[in-house]
């Protein structure tokens, strides 16, 4: 089967690539333009002028207010500030984080590293949809809940998450509720004020933004202990002088995003389609969270008998590139936790593939990928049924 020549990216959920609007709007800033934000003259004047630029569009995006945006180093930086920041800032007598089964491992382990301060971990359980289970919910979230998070599009999967019920009923406990929505920035309207929520993450390069940058929307009046310490940037609530370039690029992308949203959606739904068409029936492939509401852009499906990572090896010597599940996962020994949290048994889990999609995709590489990927499969387990059928063909002939 020849390769792929240039190479198919499937891993859009991983990262986009860089806007080309977005790379001229950062290249003063990684040149003649190098003053800190915080400085009074000129250089530095400017440079905060970039920074309320970017702050205003990243705001509009949310349908929030300038002073409501917290720029952080990405998603990962923004999860934390939310649920360590939420949390320690919390009275008290509040000592519970509740969060979904399957949150990213920022929301995860950031809520995991406040169990050595004494804080309760509890995790609300989903379905094999991935859907979460509310009735689970309400009963975890009480009077001693601080936070609640919970992420409003899947990484692995792309369910979309009722955020909004969840929120309500962090709302009648007294407890703060965040989610991270990197996965749902220009895929989905996003207006924290209709979530009903009081953080909300989102990180630049899955909108085509560069690496280095996110924000955190913190709803007016809601308290958060600093993370970053060292400094009285972004109202004291993160500490450090700001990346100028790469929060000029975020501010770019946000825009585009906002403005460009049905386009994306369309061409992301296109190449998501036309992959499907090349793949063929699912019949024998399951889609995970098929029976849910999912958002256009990832596609998690089982190969069963075919480990994926040897799968992926395969993919990337055709030129295709995709994943077995979160980029910052990768390495681990350990299978996905979300497929787990869902019920799959860890034969499964680890015979599951991430396919996702984005605007730049060409509908016909796609439909071309999606037939390869079928055919490499199908080859690939042939080849298994072969060699474990070939011991035991020797074993029943006649000695010679």
């Amino acid at each position: 089967m020849p390769a792929f020549d240039p190479p198919v990216y499937l891993d859009y959920a991983a990262s986009t690539p860089l806007d080309s609007r977005v790379l001229e709007e950062m290249l003063p800033w990684l040149a003649s333009e190098f003053g800190n934000a915080s400085s009074t003259h000129s250089f530095g004047r400017r440079a905060r002028a970039a920074l309320d630029l970017a702050r205003d569009r990243v705001a509009a995006l949310l349908h929030a207010q300038p002073a409501e945006i917290c720029f952080t180093s990405g998603g990962t930086e923004a999860d934390n500030l939310a649920v360590i920041g939420a949390a320690l800032a919390a009275p008290p007598e509040r000592r519970r984080v509740v969060i979904s089964a399957v949150e990213h491992h920022a929301v995860l382990h950031a809520a995991e590293s406040l169990i050595r301060s004494g804080y309760e971990v509890c995790r609300i359980p989903v379905n094999s949809s991935g859907h979460l289970l509310l009735e689970q919910a309400a009963r975890l979230i009480d009077r001693s809940t601080a936070l609640v998070s919970v992420m409003l599009v899947n990484n692995e999967t792309g369910v979309v998450m009722p955020v909004a019920k969840v929120a309500r009923l962090a709302r009648r406990a007294g407890a703060l509720m965040h989610t991270d929505a990197v996965q749902a920035a220009g895929l989905l309207r996003l207006d924290p004020h209709e979530l009903g929520v009081d953080l909300l993450s989102i990180s630049a390069h899955k909108i085509y933004g560069p690496k280095g940058a996110g924000a955190l929307w913190v709803r007016k009046g809601v308290k958060l202990a600093p993370v970053i310490h060292g400094g009285a940037q972004e109202r004291e609530r993160r500490g450090g002088t700001e990346n100028v370039a790469a929060i000029a690029g975020l501010g770019r992308a946000a825009q585009i995003a906002l403005e460009e949203r049905q386009q994306i959606v369309d061409a992301v739904q296109a190449a998501r389609d036309a992959f499907l068409e090349g793949f063929g029936p699912l019949r024998g492939f399951p889609l995970h969270g098929a029976a849910a509401r999912r958002v256009c852009s990832i596609l998690n499906i089982h190969f069963p008998g075919l480990e994926s990572e040897l799968f992926l090896m395969r993919l990337d010597t055709m030129g295709i590139a995709a994943s077995s599940g979160s980029a910052c996962a990768s390495g681990s020994q350990e299978p996905s936790h979300v497929l787990k949290a869902m019920g799959f048994p860890e034969s499964e889990v680890k015979c599951s593939v991430r396919f996702s999609f984005g605007r730049t995709l060409d509908p016909r590489t796609a439909l071309r990928a999606g037939c390869a990927v079928r055919e490499a499969a199908l080859e690939m387990l042939e080849r298994i049924r072969e060699i474990s059928s070939a011991p035991a063909t020797q074993a029943g002939s006649s000695p010679a």
